[in-house]
């Protein structure tokens, strides 16, 4: 067994002892306080005498605990913050800005066609499951792997992929694509005629051909 010795503190002796007077002196009332209520209850009534007692035996004790040098605060929790990281636009928003950029670049709006929406939805889900830019690997290889899709490329005379990743906003990821060196082809290429476009989670593809 350990003792450790030290100069007692003649305040802290003081208070605690008054607590502990305090305490005793109020359990004292407490019990004079329910043998006073039980007399009283067999006259107007056990039960109601009881609750009296209780609620006033309740208030004393918060009171003493509330005054007592002893108690230790509770400490608020802090709240959670919760943070929504999913981007609130997709495919039809960046479709609208890219356009609008074409425009005001000078060139003409692309137009939609299905069959270049079917592969920009798979190339999107392959970047969503992969969780970053695969450098167009799936797209240079896609009629290889997908035969059932090789008739979208022979098509047309040229089918290309734009990616980007990580734009707040529809806004932003054009900018991404307008100051990146090929990229800028989507918004200020006029031979390009027609386009899909596919977002979710800040990953976007664009499909465009001529």
């Amino acid at each position: 067994m350990n003792f450790f010795s030290a100069r007692p503190n003649i305040g802290e002796i003081a208070k605690n002892t008054l607590s502990v007077f305090a305490i005793s002196l109020s359990i004292t009332l407490f019990i004079a306080m329910y043998i006073l209520g039980l007399v009283h209850g067999y006259k107007v009534g056990h039960n109601n005498a009881q609750e009296e007692f209780i609620t006033y035996l309740n208030q004393e004790l918060q009171k003493s605990i509330s005054t007592s040098p002893t108690s230790t605060p509770r400490p608020t929790p802090t709240p959670r913050i919760v943070t929504n990281t999913e981007a609130d636009w997709g495919g039809p928003e960046l479709w609208n800005v890219v356009n609008k950029r074409r425009q005001e670049l000078g060139v003409n709006p692309l137009n939609q066609r299905d069959e270049l929406c079917t592969i920009a939805s798979i190339r999107l889900n392959e970047l969503l499951e992969l969780g970053k830019l695969d450098g167009h690997e799936g797209f240079s290889n896609m009629s290889e792997r997908r035969p059932d899709l090789k008739w979208i490329f022979d098509r047309y005379s040229t089918v290309a992929e734009f990616l980007a990743v990580g734009g707040d906003s529809p806004e932003e990821t054009v900018s991404l694509w307008e100051n990146t060196l090929g990229h800028k082809k989507l918004l200020t290429g006029g031979e390009y005629v027609w386009g899909c476009i596919y977002a979710q989670e800040t990953f976007a593809v664009a499909i465009t051909a001529f």
